[in-house]
C-alpha cells in the first residue's frame, strides 16, 4: 500500500472551487452551462492546470452563489507556514498575479473591485480575458500594457482606463518593478 504523497498546496483555488462546488450539489457540466465555460476549462481550473481570470472566477462565483473571497482565499483555519507556502507555491503557477477583493459584501451586485499585483516582466502567456460587461482599470503603481483587441494601452502610475469587457484582453506588465491596479469590473 504506497502512501498519496502530500500535497504543499492542499488549499488551491481548485481545491476550494471543488469543495464549494460539491457542497452545492452542482456537477462540472451544470456549472458549465450555469458560466458558459467549458467543461475541460473548469476540469483544469480544479486540477491547478489551467489559471483561471477574473472573469471566470466571477462567472463562477455567480454560478455557486458565492463570494469571489470564497473561491481565492485560503481557509483562516490553516497553519500559518504552511499557510504561506501553499500560497506562494499557487502564486508561482499563477505566475504570480494576485487578486485581492476590494468589494467582498458585493456577491450578489454587478459591480466588483479588485486589487491585482502583478510582478515585473510578468505576463500569462496564451491567456486573454473576456467576459460580459465593462472593466476600468487604474493604475496604483508601476506600468501595465493591456491589449485590448488589437490595441494596446500603455497605463502608468494614476493612468486609467475603460473598455467593454467582451473584447478579448489581456495584462502584461512591461517594467522591472512590481504593478499594482485596481481593477473594477461591471457584470450585467
Amino acid at each position: 500500500m504506497s502512501k498519496k504523497p502530500a500535497s504543499s498546496e492542499n488549499n488551491s483555488i481548485g481545491e476550494r472551487l471543488i469543495r464549494l462546488r460539491n457542497k452545492k450539489k452542482v456537477s462540472l457540466e451544470n456549472l458549465s452551462e450555469m458560466t458558459g465555460l467549458s467543461v475541460t476549462h473548469l476540469k483544469k481550473i480544479e486540477e491547478g492546470k489551467d489559471f483561471a481570470p477574473v472573469g471566470d472566477i466571477l462567472k463562477i462565483s455567480r454560478a455557486l452563489t458565492v463570494s469571489p473571497d470564497d473561491i481565492l482565499k485560503p481557509r483562516e483555519n490553516d497553519d500559518g507556514d504552511l499557510r504561506k507556502e501553499r500560497i506562494q507555491a499557487f502564486r508561482k503557477r499563477e505566475e504570480a498575479y494576485q487578486y485581492t477583493v476590494l468589494t467582498p459584501d458585493a456577491r450578489n451586485c454587478h459591480l466588483r473591485s479588485f486589487r491585482v499585483t502583478i510582478p515585473p516582466g510578468s505576463e500569462h502567456p496564451k491567456i486573454s480575458y473576456q467576459h460580459e460587461g465593462e472593466e476600468f482599470v487604474y493604475t496604483l503603481k508601476g506600468e501595465v500594457d493591456i491589449k485590448v483587441g488589437a490595441k494596446t494601452h500603455r497605463l502608468k502610475k494614476d493612468d486609467t482606463l475603460h473598455f467593454n469587457s467582451n473584447v478579448r484582453h489581456s495584462l502584461k506588465n512591461p517594467g522591472k518593478t512590481e504593478t499594482v491596479l485596481i481593477v473594477t469590473l461591471y457584470t450585467p
